[in-house]
């Protein structure tokens, strides 16, 4: 027994709550067919939109056409009848091969006698609609993105993302180090030059030449070390360690070094890094240390010249 085959019906109404001129689009995408051929669809006259469908391939029409607003309906087809897409094995047996009818592809638009491929793009016409219809049941989510203020902060990742925190180099001018840490290494930098000054003067006292070179080396490298600190501490501010050449000018210099010792880093990630790590318990003592043994260092200058001048008119 044949299987029943099934049309798709349309006369020209809409679904509920469904506007002509946005139903007329939607088939003309549906379709890949322009507006003027869709409008004739609309004049009020029963039109077959497909015929010769299988229950389920006419189930599937219907549901994508009532979805574009187009109010149709399925039938019985009996009799083979036009469709918007003909084919020659359509046609009433008797009928004559007509060889100078016109199509349209649905996908690239080539004009061409009726065949049931596109001689332009190779596409099986009958198949193509079918997916378009399939597409149209179940359309693609399309996600937009959460609209964003012009002036907001770039959020995109655009290199590795950064640690927490920086790692604490000693040697280098890479990184970045705080107050405290800048007071506490200066301090151990002092510290540990004592007893290589200390040799070098032994070496002087044997020969002045040889310790004239050890105190010479000695004291570019406490000052290149103390560079790459200062360095550092700018960057924790901000700001590039080219600026350390304003300590070379006097007064200003001693101003702008002041100024590195009171204002305080950024707390969040800048172009030259994550901020360093917290202070320990060893760098807050030792940059508490360094700062008495300034203050000690400032009173004794004040109180030395008036002791002298004491001990001058005492005797």
């Amino acid at each position: 027994m044949t299987q029943a085959r099934y049309k798709i019906v349309f006369n020209g109404e809409l679904m509920p709550d469904a506007s002509l001129e946005a139903t007329q689009e939607n088939l003309a995408r549906l379709f890949k067919s322009d507006l003027t051929r869709i409008h004739s669809l609309f004049i009020g006259k029963t039109v077959d939109i497909k015929r010769d469908l299988s229950e389920n391939e006419a189930d599937q029409y219907l549901k994508a056409l009532q979805s574009a607003g187009a109010k149709v309906r399925k039938e019985q087809d009996f009799a083979a009848s036009l469709s918007l897409v003909e084919t020659d094995d359509h046609r009433a047996p008797d009928s004559e091969p007509v060889n100078n009818a016109q199509m349209t592809c649905p996908k690239c638009g080539h004009q061409q006698a009726k065949a049931i491929e596109c001689s332009a793009c190779g596409i099986v016409i009958e198949k193509f609609i079918a997916r378009q219809t399939m597409l149209a049941e179940n359309p693609p989510e399309v996600v937009s993105p959460a609209p964003s203020s012009p002036y907001a902060t770039p959020k995109a990742t655009v290199a590795e993302s950064l640690p927490e925190f920086g790692e604490l180099k000693v040697i280098g001018i890479e990184g970045r180090i705080g107050r405290l840490r800048y007071l506490a290494w200066s301090l151990v930098l002092i510290l540990a030059c004592m007893p290589v000054f200390g040799i070098a003067a032994g070496f002087f006292a044997a020969s002045e030449i040889l310790g004239g070179l050890l105190m010479v080396i000695a004291g570019i490298a406490v000052a290149v070390i103390s560079i790459m600190f200062g360095v550092k501490r700018l960057h924790d501010i901000g700001w590039s360690g080219w600026l350390l050449l304003i300590t070379l000018v006097p007064v200003v210099g001693g101003v702008f070094s002041l100024l590195m010792f009171i204002i305080p880093g950024s707390t969040e990630a800048n172009r030259f890094g994550p901020p360093p790590p917290p202070n320990s318990t060893a760098v807050k003592v030792l940059a508490l240390l360094w700062i008495a043994l300034i203050i000690v260092g400032i009173l004794a200058a004040i109180a030395l010249p008036a002791y002298m001048g004491y001990a001058d008119a005492a005797a």
